[in-house]
């Protein structure tokens, strides 16, 4: 795996990669690069929605040609570093990429994974933009595609502002109307073994077919419900410390 810096030759691949949509662990894959390495580069020169590598680069060289700091300047620096913020970092895209894998547009996931790993579970679009380092506008599609599909609420703080929150319960609505869908599918194979007949070996495919979908999507709808509650659960309470010395 190489090292150093990144050349102008894997910053313009990596806008490419933006271009088309691949998350970072693609683009990182194609440049033999870590993960992280793409992460810091997109979100420190304009993050996913305005990331030009002419001035990914130029930037890079200012960079370079500056003063570099002193001994105990650089100590300093290392002090104050917060390296959970690169694990972060990689986490969240990790997360964003498996809600990539699952049909959304990169944006989108982008947002519903920052929203989750949001101690308050809500930010404003002001928030989003500043924290994705993306326009305006594509938070707005964002939010506006995450909405209609009843993965995020939209609340209204005092006065006109409006946050938007994760929906844990989009998960519970989620399992059941894959539960319906199944069901659906089953009722239909059935409608083939009417046509087919039950002693044709394709009836009897389609019957064991029906069987099977319905004995899971049955499962699915009753451990949904029992796990519903789950979904709102707060954090786990601190150990008690005189329980722990008893």
């Amino acid at each position: 795996m190489p090292g150093g810096r990144l050349t102008a030759q894997e910053r313009q691949q990596i806008a490419l990669g933006l271009a088309d949509d691949l998350a970072y662990a693609e683009i990182a894959r194609r440049l033999d690069r870590p993960t992280s390495t793409v992460t810091r580069e997109v979100m420190r020169n304009g993050g996913p929605g305005g990331y030009r590598a002419d001035l990914a680069q130029r930037a890079t060289q200012q960079r370079a040609h500056r003063r570099r700091p002193s001994a105990a300047h650089r100590g300093a620096a290392t002090e104050l570093a917060r390296p959970d913020d690169a694990a972060l970092r990689e986490y969240e895209e990790t997360f964003t990429t498996l809600l990539m894998q699952s049909g959304l547009p990169r944006m989108a996931a982008a947002v519903l994974t920052r929203l989750y790993v949001a101690d308050s579970g809500s930010l404003t679009a002001a928030e989003l933009v500043e924290q994705l380092q993306v326009s305006p506008a594509s938070v707005s599609k964002a939010v506006g595609l995450l909405e209609n599909l009843g993965l995020i609420r939209r609340e209204r703080e005092d006065g006109r502002r409006e946050r938007y929150a994760a929906d844990g319960d989009a998960w519970y609505q989620s399992m059941i109307a894959a539960a319906r869908a199944n069901a659906a599918l089953a009722a239909t194979a059935r409608q083939g073994v009417d046509v087919l007949g039950r002693e044709s070996p394709a009836g009897a495919r389609l019957e064991n077919m029906a069987r099977f979908i319905d004995f899971v999507a049955d499962s699915i709808t009753r451990a949904a419900e029992q796990a519903r509650d789950l979904l709102h659960t707060g954090p786990a309470p601190a150990p008690d410390d005189d329980a722990l010395e008893g």
